[in-house]
């Protein structure tokens, strides 16, 4: 028996179902249950802008996800704002005023490299809004800890020389450093910009809203050699709260050299 409130199924409803089914199909569309549009906001890294989501964006995209690719201050289409004066908290807030002025709920954070110090700051004052993070080749900080702390011995040394000149940024390192593939290394250098030394100097403050994120996953390149990302993706494999992956074929840039697999596995975890 169906309940009072039910609709009758006539002929003219089923018709018109069948008939907007159909017209779905033709545009394209798949039906809202069969595949729900998400929210992804995608961070880069040190040296790069949102320049280098655009594979994973477009394919993200044409599936029907909305997608939005921040440049952070002082880099890339931003790098005329490089100044002395940004720091991490500048980084922090390019992310969260882009989620509160686009009143963005429901999303996928995902971040790389350098991204996981902003993204991990961000999510303190937006963790109502974000239903699973991604973390890819990325910093996995504590509170209190600082960006220079971790950074590569080339990049340490950088970051000193060009403080001591008085400049606000250090020059990025060429994209063979990255292990990016042979094919992409021009157009990355192309790109790559100074990064502000500043971000990597002020420790973080954090109290533990990351981890509260109900969806968490880590992604290890794992030809890139980078000791806090090896212990960062071994304490989320023993983490029963993070979802692990490896990618074997890619360099750090994974989003450059492995469009179609990253795109897929954040479908699969958002």
């Amino acid at each position: 028996m169906s309940a009072t409130n039910d609709l009758p199924m006539t002929r003219r409803t089923v018709l018109a179902s069948a008939t907007a089914g159909i017209s779905a199909a033709a545009l394209g569309g798949t039906p809202a249950l069969a595949q729900a549009r998400k929210t992804f906001v995608l961070v880069h890294g040190a040296w790069h802008g949102g320049w280098c989501w655009r594979r994973v964006a477009d394919l993200l995209e044409k599936k029907g996800h909305k997608v939005y690719t921040p440049t952070l201050t002082g880099v890339a289409d931003r790098s005329h704002l490089m100044s002395k004066d940004i720091n991490l908290d500048t980084h922090i807030a390019d992310i969260v005023n882009l989620i509160k002025w686009e009143d963005l709920h429901d999303i996928c954070l995902a971040v790389h490299s350098y991204g996981g110090w902003p993204g991990s700051g961000a999510i303190e004052q937006t963790l109502d809004r974000i239903s699973s993070i991604v973390w890819v080749d990325a910093f996995k900080p504590e509170d209190g800890q600082r960006g220079f702390d971790f950074a590569s011995e080339f990049s340490r040394k950088a970051l000193l020389e060009a403080v001591a000149r008085g400049e606000a940024g250090r020059l990025a390192p060429r994209a063979e450093a990255f292990f990016v593939n042979e094919k992409d290394r021009p157009w990355v250098d192309s790109k790559t910009t100074a990064q502000p030394n500043g971000v990597a100097l002020q420790p973080i403050k954090l109290t533990g809203a990351r981890e509260k994120v109900a969806k968490k996953t880590y992604i290890r390149a794992v030809k890139y050699p980078q000791p806090a990302f090896d212990k960062a993706l071994a304490e989320c494999k023993v983490d029963k709260t993070w979802r692990t992956f490896e990618a074997p074929a890619s360099g750090h840039d994974v989003m450059v050299d492995a469009p179609e697999w990253l795109t897929d596995t954040l479908l699969q975890v958002s």
